[in-house]
């Protein structure tokens, strides 16, 4: 049975990543204990593996989103699947225009706003993101030879989106979205049309580079307080 929302490709680079661990530890082993990592690099390395499977990682830190390179993975990766698909007018296209969030950030703006306001935006952002990359992905499985490359690089933002929802949720960010019953609802998501799957990707490296940045930086100085 496979995993929902994940092809054997996918999977099979989880289990390669998997197997290139458990094969540097054997050689450390040999080579004796000098040449162990650090446990909290080991454990780093095992909740970014297991994370998009939803398993978690027994003695992970709670706040993971709050070290610098788990969030510097998923730009990396969204940025590496925006420079694969560049050339965004004669790049592939999808079927339909496919509604995701505004990247633009005022950042004047963006200090005056209520730490609630600010995980809305980032929350509701995130989820529209999201429903926008399993429907790019699937809008590909129906196409009749999805280039292989392309492929691989949709599945991974789908597990990026799920691992970066998980960690977001831990930070407290679906719990701060949600404004006091007497407070001022906040403004509604600004959204836009996409029509090819770099521009899919480019307002995936976009969000992840300007809001979700913004909003996990200042959230977890806040939890360090």
């Amino acid at each position: 049975m496979g995993v929902p929302g994940f092809t054997s490709e996918a999977i099979g680079q989880e289990v390669a990543v998997f197997k290139d661990l458990r094969l540097a530890k054997d050689q450390r082993r040999e080579r004796g204990p000098a040449f162990l990592p650090e446990r909290p690099t080991l454990l780093l390395l095992l909740s970014l593996l297991l994370l998009p499977l939803g398993l978690p990682v027994l003695g992970a830190p709670p706040r993971l989103i709050c070290d610098s390179r788990v969030l510097e993975r998923y730009i990396l990766e969204a940025k590496e699947a925006e420079n694969v698909t560049m050339g965004c007018a004669e790049g592939p296209r999808l079927n339909e225009n496919i509604t995701v969030p505004d990247t633009k950030v005022n950042f004047y703006a963006w200090k005056r706003m209520e730490v609630e306001e600010q995980a809305a935006e980032v929350w509701q952002g995130l989820s529209l993101l999201s429903e926008a990359i399993l429907r790019g992905q699937a809008l590909l499985a129906n196409s009749s030879q999805p280039p292989e490359t392309l492929q691989l690089h949709i599945d991974k933002a789908v597990s990026g989106l799920r691992s970066l929802t998980s960690l977001l949720r831990v930070l407290g960010a679906q719990k701060e979205s949600i404004s006091p019953p007497d407070a001022t609802p906040p403004a509604p998501l600004r959204t836009l049309m996409v029509d090819t799957f770099c521009k899919l990707f480019r307002v995936y490296s976009n969000f992840l580079r300007g809001k979700l940045k913004l909003y996990t930086g200042e959230a977890c100085r806040r939890g360090d307080r």
